[in-house]
């Protein structure tokens, strides 16, 4: 797929799509009652959950068509592009853990960020769920997308490797990225601002995946779910049960271990998904430019 004008508009439909319908429509179902706090899956109710699922789906399926011929390619950005408002409006990091003074309680943070992450890829997951429907709808599933599952499905390793070495350099080009530069001297890091935070996890799972499809040639979904593990891997090297009531103890609740420890699971699935499908096209882009423009 070539970033011709044609594809940049459909892009950009299926994007406002996405933010119109889940980005604003929707935010009420993830807002917090405090506008400082950040959004947390555990808040959304059990109906809301089910209407975000039901219109993650519909925003697939219709990407799909919008987006047609490549609706396979462009529709799965419909739902990373509304989450991306949620992350972009959310309370910070911070103000969870100035809420929790006491080591238990920081602690009963830590463990209540572990599993997340499994929610919000769940979301994105039923937007590409629906993109495959559409796409089998029109019956083209078989001819365009079935022998690169299968494929996929026969390289279990280094579909295993792609997710283990996704965690390992987003974790550290996130560490690069969003370090305060304020606190460059100091041993902890702070709480970055969102900018720097979309910034830092978009790039640093862009050069995951690039590296990923150059190496391994498989597509972005595996680092994709690589953003899942990221908070829990941060939690298992810098958060430990210890480390936590150390710092609880002796920090100010703005000082986190690591920078990875002040981004919100939602921040690192829906900004790991886009910077995963942008570093896959990049790679295809430089492997076309390397065949075709530069004679090598």
């Amino acid at each position: 797929m070539e970033l011709t004008w044609i594809n940049k508009l459909r892009i950009a439909a299926v994007a406002a799509l996405g933010i119109v319908v889940i980005g604003l429509s929707a935010w009420p179902l993830a807002a917090p009652a405090d506008p400082l706090s950040p959004v947390r899956a555990w808040s959304i109710s059990p109906f809301g959950t089910m209407t975000l699922l039901i219109l993650a789906f519909g925003l697939g399926f219709a990407g799909y068509f919008i987006a047609w011929p490549h609706g396979r390619e462009i529709g799965i950005l419909a739902v990373p592009f509304g989450l991306l408002v949620w992350a972009g409006r959310s309370g910070p990091m911070r103000v969870l853990t100035q809420a929790s003074n006491q080591p238990s309680e920081r602690e009963a943070l830590v463990s209540s960020l572990r599993f997340e992450p499994i929610y919000w890829l769940l979301i994105v997951a039923a937007g590409f769920a629906g993109v495959l429907f559409a796409q089998r709808l029109r019956g083209l599933a078989r001819e365009e997308g079935k022998n690169e599952e299968r494929s996929q499905a026969l390289f279990l390793l280094p579909a295993c490797f792609a997710v283990a070495a996704t965690v390992l350099l987003a974790h550290f080009f996130v560490g690069v990225f969003a370090q305060d530069v304020a606190t460059s001297h100091n041993v902890a890091a702070t709480q970055p601002r969102i900018g720097q935070i979309i910034f830092a996890v978009i790039s640093a799972f862009a050069i995951a995946a690039f590296l990923i499809k150059k190496f391994t040639n498989l597509s972005y979904i595996w680092p994709a779910i690589g953003s899942v593990l990221i908070t829990g891997f941060a939690q298992v090297v810098y958060g430990n049960a210890q480390a936590v009531r150390q710092f609880a103890e002796t920090r100010p609740a703005t000082f986190f271990p690591h920078s990875a420890l002040t981004i919100l699971p939602v921040q690192f699935v829906v900004l790991g998904t886009l910077g995963s499908i942008l570093g896959y096209w990049m790679a295809v882009r430089y492997d076309w430019w390397r065949k075709h423009e530069s004679g090598v």
